[in-house]
């Protein structure tokens, strides 16, 4: 079912509400921000994977030119971030190659950099470890001392008191012995990808007393450097204020390390210090993806009925964890929305390792938990000769069906059917005349081989945590919408506003969204789990009709109609019926008055969205190398808000640590030295525009229990069955199973038995 109603805005291409200040360079990222007195903060760092700082010599550093402050381990605040706290600003202690050593803040960049160079550290080089189950041996180099075994704590109430950790439920012996297939083995995600926005991270702090810290930063969450960091810092009073955040892909929610740096050097000089990492150092010192390794089995019985599921998930974290536990806790809640079943025995180890920390990133845990599950899943589907198409129809869950979330709860899903839309998806892909079956191409031309594959994603955290919004009214017949949104990148602000002015019946140009600082606007969670659309816009839009209501109550009298019986639109206020016979709202509100309306959102994890992908892609057996022809996207948003914000949000699966992470977009680490190898936008392999694939998306619209709107956002969710869709793909091109990712051209031919590696 289409939904027919004819919109003003919604559902419309419409100009973005910052569009002509990106476009003329007039747009304000975090590097055009400057403050009177502002200092430059630059970071020593590590050489080693692990080591001690025996001795540490800042005198000459101290006294270069234009030199305000250096901090080391001896002298910097006691906060600590990470979950568990257990991330020190700076440490005596090394624990990756770009390890935060010494800080430094200077009158300008170049004068900060030249004072690194005069710190004098010597080490004592410790062992590194780097590979999971290594790391968790009793004879491997630990990391921490409060965490034996290198093993972080999984009972940590990220999520509340049962934040989930494991999956243990109903008996995995009788599934398995009713199963009539079943496979077992390792799968793995661990090239640690780097979604790579295009503008590194970076933190402007500045004191205006001893408790009062003001924090402007190119984030997509502006509150998420209030919230999260207030309590590790001893619970100062936190402003904080988003620039254009030029893209994030999930991974600029918020930046603790340059925060606490420039939070740090602040209070040490009392002056606005900035703290931007450069490209080098968002490659090789920032949060990257989990690495992901999963040894289990699966049992399924012949018509696709998935009756167990065992195994361990072991989470390479690296240096520290960020947020790891709550990436967990919803990996394994997406797992059950993919994939149903009655018989679960999922334990996690969540491993330290020498290598970049991970954080948060696009995908959010379930793209790092299916895509190294599905691989073992899929050869019980072969065993059966099953469609992995119907098998995912069959298995992900539907509406009046439970599954145990993030927060360990269990919840009933209200959302949609989406099975007409996989089916869609399938008819414009064109599936069945396709797919031949496993490990059977659907092509052959010489040495190139044509591959197709599937994969199917769903999230509970459309509708997670809350959001807060005003909506003001003023008297000249224009709004302003009171939400700390930032913009990173997919235009939610603006749709937002086209969300009011549909609601108010204004034309949208009347219609403003305040920037995002946490002084000036109510509290919101963030642009996270594609929550904008629902839980954000609920915000926004109840705020909206709590105004109007409110303007109907002024209008009463002036009037003499009752509030149920009028209308507004364009500025006037009228009996239902006689629009001509309205009044403007200054009237209503008077010239020294405005009226505004207030709107929260609570959670609510009982409206999950799916997608399904369709992968298509080329295979040369002679060379190894793998192309991507295709891409067909499957999914239901209820109601599309803008038509072009949502293309590009599917479209952007392909990068951003996604699609391509299977295929060749892999950050490179030396297990010798630590280092990374590709820390730079040549060898960090990455598509241009000119190989990018014919991309389709099939979208319906299918009305569904959210807000006035009754839409739903695809965001997070796009990038996530990608990965193993290629690997499905590829391993039937070939005719061979391959092992992970990314499948670059030496794994292709080693499987087909063409080199040694």
């Amino acid at each position: 079912m289409k939904i027919t109603k004819d919109y003003r805005f919604i559902g419309k291409a419409t100009p973005r509400k910052d569009a002509a200040e990106i476009v003329t360079g007039k747009a304000t990222y975090i590097e055009d921000v400057e403050l009177p007195r502002m200092l430059h903060g630059k970071v020593l760092r590590s050489p080693y994977p692990h080591g001690l700082i025996k001795k540490i010599d800042t005198s000459r550093a101290e006294n270069s030119r234009g030199v305000r402050a250096v901090l080391t381990y001896k002298n910097v605040p006691e906060w600590k971030t990470g979950t568990p706290r257990h991330v020190r600003v700076l440490d005596k202690k090394v624990k990756f190659v770009g390890d935060a050593v010494a800080l430094v803040a200077a009158e300008t960049e170049e004068m900060a950099m030249d004072a690194l160079a005069h710190i004098e550290v010597e080490y004592e080089q410790l062992p590194a470890v780097y590979d999971v189950e290594q790391a968790i041996k009793s004879d491997a180099p630990q990391l921490y001392d409060e965490f034996p075994g290198n093993l972080m704590p999984l009972d940590v109430p990220v999520f509340g008191p049962r934040t989930l950790s494991s999956i243990v439920l109903g008996d995995v012996e009788k599934g398995f012995g009713a199963s009539d297939f079943i496979a077992e083995g390792t799968g793995s995600y661990e090239n640690i990808a780097n979604p790579l926005p295009l503008e590194p991270p970076g933190v402007i702090a500045e004191w205006s007393g001893p408790n009062s810290l003001t924090v402007w930063s190119a984030t997509q969450s502006a509150s998420w450097h209030r919230f999260i960091m207030l309590s590790k810092m001893g619970f100062p009073d936190i402003r904080t204020i988003s620039t254009q955040c030029g893209g994030s892909f999930g991974s600029k929610n918020y930046s603790a390390q340059p925060m606490f740096y420039a939070a740090a050097l602040a209070k040490s000089t009392d002056r606005p210090v900035k703290v931007c990492f450069s490209k080098e150092e968002h490659f090789g010192a920032f949060v990257l993806r989990l690495g992901s390794r999963f040894r289990g089995k699966v049992g399924i019985k012949k018509d696709g009925t998935v009756m167990a599921v065992q195994g361990e998930w072991l989470v390479d974290t690296g240096a520290f964890s960020d947020m790891a536990q709550a990436q967990i806790a919803v990996g394994l809640g997406e797992l059950q929305l993919m994939l149903k079943c009655a018989n679960w025995d999922i334990n996690t180890k969540l491993v330290c390792t020498n290598r970049n920390a991970s954080g948060v990133v696009r995908g959010f845990g379930g793209q790092e938990l299916e895509s190294a599950l599905i691989p073992i899943l899929m050869q019980t589907l072969e065993q059966g000769n099953i469609d992995p198409v119907e098998f995912f129809k069959k298995n992900y869950v539907k509406p009046g069906q439970g599954y145990y979330w993030r927060d360990g709860n269990h919840w009933v899903s209200k959302s949609k059917d989406y099975t007409e839309a996989f089916e869609r998806g399938a008819q414009t892909f064109g599936w069945a005349e396709k797919w031949k079956g496993w490990l059977k191409p659907s092509a052959v031309n010489n040495s190139k081989r044509v591959g197709v594959g599937v994969g199917v994603h769903g999230n509970a955290d459309v509708g997670e945590d809350v959001s807060e919004a005003y909506v003001r009214l003023n008297p000249d017949a224009t709004v302003t919408i009171h939400a700390c949104v930032a913009e990173s990148g997919m235009g939610q602000r603006s749709s937002l506003c086209k969300m009011v002015a549909e609601t108010l019946k204004l034309p949208l140009e009347r219609v403003n969204i305040t920037p995002p600082d946490s002084l000036i606007n109510p509290f919101d969670f963030g642009l996270v789990g594609s929550r904008g659309t629902y839980a954000v816009g609920s915000a926004v839009i109840s705020a909206a009709e709590d105004a109007k209501e409110k303007l109907f109550k002024m209008a009463e009298d002036v009037l003499e109609a009752a509030p149920d019986d009028l209308d507004s639109e364009d500025g006037m206020v009228f009996v239902k019926g006689s629009p001509d016979k309205g009044v403007p709202w200054r009237s209503v509100i008077g010239l020294m008055h405005t009226c505004t309306g207030f709107g929260r959102f609570e959670p609510d994890y009982s409206v999950p969205n799916f997608i399904a992908m369709f992968v298509e892609v080329e295979v040369d057996v002679e060379t190894g190398k793998l192309d991507l022809l295709r891409v067909v996207t499957a999914t239901d948003v209820g109601q599309i808000i803008d038509p072009p914000s949502l293309a590009g949000q599917l479209h952007g699966s392909i990068g951003s640590a996604g699609i391509d992470t299977a295929i060749f977009e892999e950050s490179v680490l030396d297990g010798n030295s630590g280092h990374m190898l590709n820390l730079n936008m040549m060898d960090y392999k990455w598509r241009s525009f000119a190989e990018l694939p014919r991309f389709d998306n099939t979208i319906l619209e299918t009305p569904i229990q959210t807000h006035r709107y009754k839409a739903i956002g695809v965001g997070e969710v796009s990038t996530s069955p990608g990965p193993s869709a290629v690997f499905m793909a590829a391993s039937n091109a070939v005719g061979k199973r391959l092992e992970g990712y990314p499948l670059t051209p030496d794994k292709i031919l080693e499987a087909l038995g063409k080199i040694n590696l």
